[in-house]
């Protein structure tokens, strides 16, 4: 038996989410046109003939503006301490993005086996491709790179098996068909506010955070309250929506993710609450699940 853990850092909106759902197989992580989605760690595990790999996805890594900022700065950086493997997810050429710079720089520093991923190469040419891999190449930080489209899971399958070969013997650390260690209740809050980014487009920043106030299951149904906090009272009518009619279609989408996520009924009760400053406070970010270990 061979089993390790890899980590999936870079930074915001380079589909780290995506590719995790794609080497998985099914969703465990959020995903929207936006940064800041994923905001904690999420474990994906992947279990294959004679192995098992626990993938990490990181928040995306950039300079934090508040306590919440921090603490996903945090918590991504963290993720490269004992690991076996770490991909690096990118778009654009070494030092193009602010962001990359910062990362890269970290990765210098550290001698776990690495591997620049190269992805969304759908929407690049074939010339614009061989120059991306290139400079990675001349880095020498990199033991391989990789292109990808997480998108439509070109070179994904290619991917994992360069990913097995860094893998080395070891017990299986989860039962086979746990697809990640988050527990229903996390999965839920996060399809919540998944719904709520695709729904409110930009009307509303990133000062949305969702809080399960109940989590009640019975064999044919689970009755869910859960509370959307935003920090400005100005904003509770965007979400609201006239007639409460965005937020109506932000509970039946996250309903029905979650009557397939549980194979039951699902009863969803929504509420819009204003927390000013939340993301600035150490008590209500550790409310609200952003805070200590992951």
């Amino acid at each position: 038996m061979r089993s390790g853990f890899v980590c999936i850092a870079g930074r915001p909106n380079v589909g780290k989410s995506t590719l995790l759902n794609s080497l998985i197989g099914e969703k465990v992580a959020i995903t929207a046109d936006k940064p800041q989605t994923t905001r904690n760690r999420i474990r994906g595990i992947y279990s294959g003939e004679g192995i098992q790999v626990v993938f990490i996805d990181t928040p995306g890594i950039t300079r934090a503006k508040n306590k919440l900022g921090e603490y996903m700065a945090e918590a991504a950086l963290g993720a490269f301490a004992d690991v076996d493997l770490i991909l690096f997810i990118t778009c654009e050429k070494p030092g193009e993005k602010g962001g990359d710079r910062f990362i890269l720089d970290r990765l210098a520093g550290t001698k776990i086996p690495k591997i620049a991923v190269i992805n969304k190469i759908d929407t690049m040419s074939p010339d614009e491709f061989r120059d991306v891999y290139e400079a990675y190449e001349e880095t020498g930080l990199f033991n391989e790179v990789a292109g990808i489209s997480a998108l439509t899971g070109h070179g994904v399958e290619r991917l994992m098996e360069n990913i097995s070969a860094y893998i080395g013997e070891g017990p299986a650390f989860f039962p086979e068909g746990m697809i990640t260690d988050r527990p229903e209740r996390f999965l839920a809050s996060e399809i919540i506010r998944e719904k709520a980014l695709r729904y409110l487009g930009d009307e509303v920043p990133h000062g949305v955070a969702i809080e399960i106030e109940s989590f009640e299951e019975k064999p044919s149904l689970t009755r869910i309250s859960a509370v959307i906090y935003i920090e400005k009272k100005s904003h509770k009518a965007i979400v609201i929506g006239k007639g409460g009619r965005k937020l109506k279609g932000i509970g039946k989408a996250a309903r029905e993710e979650i009557e397939d996520l549980l194979g039951c009924k699902v009863y969803l009760s929504l509420w819009v609450k204003v927390r000013e400053k939340w993301r600035d406070s150490d008590l209500a970010l550790a409310s609200l699940g952003y805070g200590g270990r992951d």
